[in-house]
């Protein structure tokens, strides 16, 4: 809980009733109780109005699916590392040879540039990025 422990939470709230002082701690929790009570209002209002809008569909929706707790990263990593691969789809042969007359054979490849090193020529190089 962003990055403190129970201990330091309990500092905190201490010393924000002795800041606050006892002739203003009434008006603060008042304050807070009803801040609470709007979140979980607009809370509810989102979950009525999502129901809403999904219909009976919200009731077949399965939520424990969607829980993060039950995925195991260990789990996961196992079966991908341990499970056969699928195979192929029919008609697809990943080493087939192109045959030369095709018209997806592959154009006559050209000889890359290459460039001999002239030690007569000064090296370029740009004014603005040096």
């Amino acid at each position: 809980m962003f990055g403190i422990n129970t201990w330091e939470f309990f500092g905190l709230l201490v010393l924000a009733m002795l800041v606050i002082g006892p002739d203003r701690l009434p008006e603060y929790v008042g304050k807070l109780r009803d801040w609470i009570r709007q979140a979980r209002d607009m809370a509810e209002g989102a979950k009525t109005q999502l129901k809403d809008q999904m219909g009976p569909e919200f009731q077949d929706i399965d939520w424990q699916q969607y829980d993060p707790r039950q995925y195991d990263p260990r789990k996961i990593v196992r079966q991908a590392l341990f499970d056969e691969p699928a195979d192929p789809p029919d008609g697809a042969d990943p080493v087939a040879p192109i045959d030369a007359g095709s018209e997806s054979a592959p154009p006559e490849m050209a000889q890359p540039f290459t460039q001999r090193f002239d030690p007569d020529r000064d090296t370029p190089w740009d004014l603005d990025a040096t």
